[in-house]
């Protein structure tokens, strides 16, 4: 990468992190703090606690695309100040129903395909993949300090002083898109990195697409609907709301070690749908753990530690699935359409599963969540086993359509090209390869010899 590359991939990574940090820092104290508020109940403490993902999921694919035409940091200022505006309403709020406002709000600025498209703008296509991989293991990291941080800073600044502080999160945001992010020289779509309309149904017949998407809604809403109840159970059973990091960090850092083993198995040693399949029994697991031994702290510690292990593995392997089963030129239209279904999931598991603890109480909660699980496992045991193939975008723009046509019949010649698409209009080629064949050495040689040529 040039240094301007790098400049760009941090920057960017830094504005994502701290966007999803503000999102995040709510979700393990929202029920602890909102007991407390005027026309709380469960149904609406857990509206509160996923409702941005529906914001989310309905303006983020629109977010990118008007980004096409009037600018990305135009759009991105534009998100930040909406996730500005949320939480200050949810700063300023008293009752529950100006907590469920705010988080709407905050989830309407649908910053995420905006990035990635500028992301792809101050990016050579040799090193996209790198960087997008970065912004992916930002939300991962921002993911484990939220959870571990929140019960702490809500303890000493209270859910009202947490708000303000995701609000000056946005405000940094803002003044990194400003003074830190370069100016790309041009703005164009990329297929790798947004999503292009026309593709839009060509991506939802693809069966295998749909299990993976399926799957993520899933999980997402696992997620949310458990965090309605896990805190309260926590406390119930002895632990103090500010000390809740106590058990989330120890949960959090040995589960995420846990599982690389398992993700260097999937990847290196091929066995990815195994891998795959034992992670979401594993989740599974935990809910039936969680919903017979709740009432003990050792039980919730326990089996939460199982359930973040399930899930960490899963939140690995997914993308890596959807990026090895989605055509080359596809990806970022399928990526667009995976992470709708992830915010979904979000939205509907917070409002299901606080609904349902209210109706049934929190064992409830925790079958729900298991037999979900139980039906993703009975969905994904027909899935293809996925092909080992990487993606890999290689510039067109020094060839003519006669030559890049003889070009990309070379590469296909070459051990390990197992797919190649040009987009003569964009200058790129889209390939799938497999590393494990492919010779790099000899890949480069080619692009060399028709570039030179």
């Amino acid at each position: 990468m040039t240094a301007s590359e790098r400049r760009a991939t941090w920057s960017l990574a830094s504005i994502y992190a701290l966007r999803m940090l503000g999102l995040f820092l709510i979700m393990p104290v929202m029920s602890l703090f909102a007991e407390q508020m005027e026309g709380a109940t469960p149904s609406l403490i857990g509206l509160a606690i996923g409702i941005y993902g529906m914001s989310q999921a309905v303006l983020q694919i629109p977010f990118g695309l008007v980004s096409d035409r009037v600018g990305r940091k135009k759009i991105i200022i534009f998100g930040l100040l909406l996730f500005c505006l949320g939480s200050v309403i949810a700063a300023l709020s008293t009752s529950i129903y100006g907590i469920v406002l705010g988080r709407a709000v905050q989830g309407s600025g649908a910053i995420a395909a905006p990035v990635m498209a500028l992301l792809a703008d101050l990016t050579q296509e040799v090193h996209r993949t790198k960087a997008m991989a970065l912004i992916g293991a930002s939300i991962g990291v921002s993911f484990g300090v939220a959870i571990a941080a929140g019960p702490v800073i809500a303890g000493i600044i209270g859910i009202h002083g947490l708000f303000w502080l995701i609000a000056v999160l946005s405000l940094l945001a803002i003044l990194v898109i400003i003074f830190l992010v370069p100016q790309p020289q041009q703005s164009k779509r990329h297929r790798d990195a947004e999503l292009v309309p026309a593709t839009f149904f060509q991506v939802l017949k693809n069966v295998e697409l749909l299990r993976l998407n399926y799957g993520i809604f899933i999980l997402h809403a696992i997620l949310t609907a458990s965090f309605v109840i896990v805190p309260l159970l926590m406390r119930d059973a002895g632990l103090l709301p500010a000390e809740h990091w106590k058990a989330y960090l120890p949960i959090f850092v040995s589960s995420f070690a846990a599982i690389v083993p398992f993700v260097i198995l999937a990847e290196k040693k091929r066995k990815l749908k195994a891998v795959f399949l034992g992670a979401i029994i594993l989740l599974m697991m935990s809910d039936f753990g969680l919903m017979q031994f709740n009432t003990t702290l050792a039980g919730v510690i326990g089996f939460l530690w199982l359930f973040f292990c399930g899930f960490n593995l899963l939140e690995a392997i997914l993308p890596s699935l959807i990026s090895k089963t989605a055509p080359g030129d596809l990806r970022g239209t399928a990526m667009g359409i995976y992470s709708t279904c992830q915010f979904l999931g979000a939205g509907i598991g917070g409002s299901l599963g606080g609904w349902c603890y209210g109706q049934y109480g929190a064992p409830a909660v925790f079958l729900l969540c298991a037999l979900a699980a139980l039906s993703w496992s009975l969905l994904s045991f027909g899935m293809m086993p996925p092909r080992y193939w990487t993606n890999l975008l290689i510039s067109l723009q020094s060839f003519t359509d006669q030559r890049a046509d003889e070009f990309a019949s070379e590469m296909l010649k070459l051990p390990g090209v197992e797919d190649v698409t040009l987009h003569y209009q964009e200058g790129v080629a889209y390939l799938k390869v497999d590393n494990q064949q492919l010779d790099r050495h000899e890949l480069q040689q080619l692009i060399t010899k028709y570039t030179q040529a």
